[in-house]
C-alpha cells in the first residue's frame, strides 16, 4: 500500500554569511543547493514541496516546487518556519523539514524517515546524528501550534526535545556546509 503523499517545507532563507552568500545558491554537483534538496524531497514522495528563500532570485526551480520568499529572514530561522507551516494546505498531516545544507540527505533516506513517520503518525521522527536529534524530522499537524510560536534564530529543536520522537539513525547528519572550506572538504 502506498503511503499518503507529506509537505516538505526547505528552509533556504539563511543569508550564509560564514559562507560570503546564500547557502540555497551554492553549487554543487552541477545544480544549486536549493534545486538538490529540492528534486530529492519530490523524488521521495512528498508533495507538496514548499521552500522558504530571502528575497533573491533562486534561479530555476522544479515548478512543482512553491518558492515563498520570506522578508523578514534577518529575524531567523523561525521566521522561515512561521511562513512555510503557514503556507502548508489545510489538510496536511504533518511536515518534513529540511535544510539546504546537510549534503548527505538523499532520497533513501528522506523514504526511510517517511515510512518510520507513517508508522506512528502522531510523534515527531526525527534524524539521530552526533549524539542528538534533528532535521530531517517530520513534525505531525498537532505540533503546527508550536511551529508557528518560535521566535528569532530559534529553530524546532526545542520542540523535538520534548517530545518523544522516533528516531531514525542518520551516520552522516552532522556533516553539513557551514563554510568554503567545508564545501571543498565535502566528496560525494
Amino acid at each position: 500500500m502506498t503511503q499518503p503523499s507529506l509537505p516538505a517545507l526547505i528552509l533556504a532563507a539563511g543569508f550564509g554569511h560564514r559562507m560570503g552568500g546564500p547557502k540555497a545558491l551554492l553549487t554543487w554537483e552541477g545544480e544549486t543547493l536549493l534545486q538538490r534538496t529540492a528534486r530529492v524531497a519530490l523524488a521521495a514522495g512528498c508533495g507538496p514541496v514548499l521552500a522558504v528563500m530571502g528575497i533573491w532570485d533562486p534561479g530555476f526551480l522544479d515548478p512543482k516546487v512553491q518558492a515563498i520568499a520570506n522578508p523578514f529572514a534577518a529575524e531567523g530561522m523561525a521566521s522561515s518556519i512561521r511562513l512555510g507551516v503557514a503556507a502548508l494546505p489545510l489538510d496536511a498531516d504533518g511536515v518534513l523539514l529540511l535544510t539546504v545544507d546537510q549534503i548527505r540527505v538523499d532520497e533513501h533516506l528522506l523514504r526511510r524517515l517517511l515510512e518510520t513517520h507513517h508508522a506512528a503518525p502522531d510523534r515527531p521522527t526525527v534524524c539521530a546524528y552526533a549524539g542528538t536529534v534533528g532535521i530531517p524530522a517530520v513534525f505531525p499537524r498537532r505540533l503546527f501550534p508550536a511551529l508557528l510560536a518560535l521566535q528569532g534564530d530559534q529553530g524546532a529543536k526545542g520542540i523535538l526535545l520534548r517530545e518523544k520522537p522516533a528516531t531514525l539513525t542518520f551516520p552522516g547528519g552532522g556533516e553539513d556546509l557551514d563554510t568554503p572550506e567545508d564545501q571543498v572538504s565535502f566528496h560525494p
